[in-house]
């Protein structure tokens, strides 16, 4: 017998086989050309697959299984759901890919997982469906305003948007009254900053058009940053719309960005320099003196961590923990810590002033977003954060007089109290009430809403209507008021610290009365903030009732108070507390089970 290879386009089966008596099989195979002996391979596997495939899938239920995730891109595939995929014989015979991926019917997020995983193996949307994943589900839908007040805010941001992009595209922020733009870093803070602000409100065209500049212009050879802001708000804002859009480009960006800023990290003592050359990789201490903000070396712990966990490279979340454990080892006045910290003894600075506000403020918060963070494994995160609270609750927690406003103030040299409280403290309300949540003492859910309750004062005692940026407490019992504002601190800049606590307490709490502070808030902005130019100003004197504009619009007025106002006013609680956790630029990062 001989083998007579020919093509066949009316048959699935490309050869055919027909007798030649005279002729060895052996001689016969020698005197194909290349390309039939490899049709003839593809031949016997073909064979071998169909063989294969009958004995497996033959009779199997072909039913699509819907996908248990709720998701962005459900409205696209659900209409298939629910139905049965029926498949030809002749068609499933023809490659076993193709039956394989109609018996699967993978959705749309499945797929686009494979490619991230590609390049990212431990990325944060690998995980298996039954629950052995190490994150918690971060699919939301994201449909825009859902009543008047969410449409207001949107408006708000489109107006800020607009002139931005008119005056400042591509700038770190935007002076709104000279309609020109301020550097700080040169790396498009205010954009950046924004990016999940405008996919959370659902505002597709600004959201893609922001995107394409991340991917074609931002360019990080740069000069000196600060490794604090960068890393909050350029780190974080990144992975953010990464978590939230699923494009790889953002991580990417990110991951350049934090290889960029390790060489902070490379002191004796592993606290890192406050400042860092992300294009010559020089990194030193701060113009201004020796050492580093205490709460700046310890609130970069979430960004690193989450790019470790989606890149699959330890190096980052390695560089941070030192620093945690680090400060753990430290001598704390019953927890509480000075705001100062050099990078080469690694010594907490003492004496110091000890506060909640500038400079000490976020490490309170993120031992407790870092606890939850990483799946309430790491006990020391949880013990520090108590003892911290215990350490505010004796030697900084107050009440004023006459009038009892709760409040926390400062020790100056680590000895002396004041009476001062930074609107900065304002996030403290949010954090205890979280905590609360994630079954800590439940007596820090009282302490937060007294402390809103001030807070909330701050603002409806001024004229204006708005909270300067630091308040001073009465400790007489005859005085007629029990803030006092002294005229260096009467600006407002557009902080959402406020927001952000009513945004937790009302979300935890049911309680309707935050949403109304939060709206009376709004309004105050609206009224005083908005230039009829375009953009939104920071205020000079919000103890006057008509108080003039600054030329400045912060970029955390987009990423953090008009996302915070958002959020508080949405119909449901976009960003569940036991999915996300929020680093304190506000942007949303998920929650990993260990």
């Amino acid at each position: 017998m001989s083998v007579s290879i020919s093509i066949r386009d009316d048959s699935f089966y490309p050869f055919a086989i027909t007798p030649a008596p005279r002729q060895s099989l052996i001689r016969k195979w020698q005197r194909l050309t290349r390309l039939q002996k490899s049709l003839a391979y593809l031949l016997a596997v073909s064979l071998v697959i169909l063989i294969i495939y009958k004995t497996t899938f033959h009779g199997a239920d072909l039913t699509a299984t819907p996908h248990p995730r709720k998701n962005i891109f459900d409205e696209k595939v659900e209409g298939n759901h629910n139905q049965d995929i029926v498949v030809d014989d002749a068609v499933a015979d023809a490659a076993t890919n193709t039956a394989a991926s109609k018996v699967n019917a993978k959705p749309v997020q499945e797929v686009i997982k494979e490619e991230v995983a590609d390049e990212y193996p431990n990325d944060s949307l690998n995980g298996d469906d039954d629950g052995s994943d190490d994150v918690v589900d971060s699919h939301i839908v994201f449909d825009g305003p859902t009543n008047p007040r969410q449409t207001a805010v949107v408006e708000a941001f489109k107006y800020s948007w607009q002139a931005y992009k008119q005056h400042a595209w591509g700038k770190d922020q935007l002076k709104p009254l000279s309609q020109s733009h301020h550097t700080w870093f040169d790396l498009g803070l205010t954009l950046i900053d924004s990016l999940d602000t405008m996919y959370i409100m659902g505002l597709k065209s600004e959201f893609d058009e922001a995107k394409l500049w991340v991917q074609e212009s931002l360019s990080f050879d740069k000069g000196d940053v600060n490794l604090f802001e960068t890393t909050i708000r350029v780190v974080g804002g990144l992975l953010s719309a990464y978590h939230l859009s699923h494009d790889a480009m953002f991580l990417q960006k990110a991951k350049d960005l934090g290889n960029r800023m390790m060489p902070a990290f490379s002191t004796k003592s592993g606290i890192p320099y406050s400042d860092v050359n992300i294009k010559t990789g020089r990194a030193h201490a701060p113009r201004w003196g020796p050492d580093s903000s205490t709460s700046e070396v310890t609130t970069i712990q979430l960004e690193f961590n989450d790019l470790s966990y989606t890149t699959g490279d330890d190096k980052y979340k390695n560089a941070v923990g030192k620093v945690r454990r680090h400060v753990h080892d430290q001598p704390k006045k019953d927890g509480l810590v000075p705001i100062f910290i050099n990078a080469q003894t690694g010594k907490l600075r003492d004496p110091a002033t000890i506060s909640f506000g500038a400079r000490g403020d976020s490490y309170y918060e993120y031992l407790l977003k870092e606890w939850i963070q990483t799946g309430k494994q790491d006990e020391r995160l949880r013990r520090d954060y108590i003892e911290a609270m215990e350490g505010m609750k004796k030697h900084l927690l107050r009440k004023s007089k006459p009038n009892g406003l709760t409040y926390i103030g400062e020790l100056l040299s680590g000895r002396t109290f004041s009476p001062k409280m930074d609107h900065l403290v304002a996030f403290i309300s949010g954090t205890l009430a979280l905590g609360a949540h994630h079954g800590l003492p439940t007596d820090h859910l009282d302490i937060a809403k007294d402390l809103l309750v001030t807070f909330n004062e701050m603002y409806v005692q001024m004229p204006s209507g708005l909270s300067p940026e630091i308040a001073y407490f009465s400790t007489d019992i005859d005085a007629k008021t029990d803030i006092i504002v002294k005229p260096p601190d009467s600006h407002n800049l557009q902080r959402p610290e406020t927001v952000e606590s009513l945004y937790y307490l009302y979300w935890l709490t049911g309680d309707k009365k935050y949403q109304e502070w939060g709206w009376n808030i709004f309004q105050a902005f609206e009224r005083h903030s908005k230039v009829k130019t375009g953009g939104y100003c920071s205020l000079n004197n919000v103890r006057v009732a008509e108080p003039s504009c600054k030329d400045n619009m912060e970029s955390f007025w987009l990423g953090e108070t008009l996302k915070y106002f958002y959020l508080l006013f949405a119909d449901k609680n976009l960003l569940p507390f036991d999915q996300w956790v929020i680093n304190t630029e506000a942007h949303p990062l998920p929650i990993h089970k260990h």
